[in-house]
């Protein structure tokens, strides 16, 4: 299995990243990738750019950078156990892609019933595609209640080549993942690079999830054979306007 598209990145707006947009997608274009998310973190972090940055995202950068689809979009934090966000929603209206994921320094992990509360409210934010890596041992949480809230909500559930480096992180995803599947949650395969060295290398994720034979159909941005997949369709489109 390879991914086509890579739609969680960071490039040197998030400054404990390493790149610029233009090195991430040359290194994009070197590894066969047809689109790559910008998607640095949101005001609200310690490191992230002003607003802004993602109002200047279509104006200063091209559609496309050495061939590659350009997605214009952001890795937004969950606030509170409401699941708010900490980008307003005429902010996220503006992007193409909102990852939305819970980072433990802006929310710290609360009682399991708070935890899960943060992703059920998560789970229904219509501007959110992704919920970023989710298999955060310092964050745990109902899986079996949450997990039916994203396939309720038609969320994509990320599987995360960065946070599988995480202590505990694929003990977690062993546990996420068949639950996942029992409710046929869809995947998305993403690298979480904050180097362009990292660019569409998912190696890890994609051996846990051959072992773990969660079945292909259900994984957006892995390469078919037999023409494009929704989601191919679906960020071409978006580069088309």
């Amino acid at each position: 299995m390879e991914i086509f598209a890579d739609m969680h990145t960071h490039t040197v707006a998030s400054t404990h990243a390493y790149s610029t947009i233009m090195e991430m997608a040359k290194a994009a274009q070197e590894r066969g990738l047809e689109f790559l998310a910008c998607t640095d973190h949101t005001p609200a972090s310690v490191d992230g750019p002003h607003l802004w940055h993602f109002h200047n995202l279509h104006k200063a950068i091209p559609r496309y950078l050495y061939g590659v689809g350009i997605i214009y979009g952001a890795e937004a934090s969950v606030a509170d156990y409401s699941g708010r966000l900490d980008f307003p929603d005429e902010e996220c209206e503006k992007l193409d892609w909102i990852v939305g994921s819970v980072h433990t320094e802006i929310l710290p992990s609360g009682t399991l019933e708070q935890n899960t509360a943060a992703y059920l409210g998560l789970a229904t934010n219509p501007f959110v595609k992704v919920i970023g890596h989710p298999a955060n041992a310092k964050f745990d949480f109902d899986y079996e209640t949450a997990v039916k809230a994203f396939a309720a909500n038609n969320k994509l559930v990320e599987v995360n080549e960065n946070t599988l480096l995480w202590k505990n992180s694929e003990a977690c995803y062993r546990k996420l993942l068949p639950v996942c599947r029992k409710h046929d949650v869809r995947l998305i395969v993403n690298t979480d690079a904050h180097f362009c060295g990292a660019v569409g290398k998912a190696e890890r994720s994609l051996a846990l999830l051959s072992e773990l034979d969660y079945p292909k159909e259900l994984i957006v941005n892995i390469r078919r054979g037999n023409g494009d997949t929704p989601l191919q369709r679906f960020l071409k489109d978006i580069c088309s306007e």
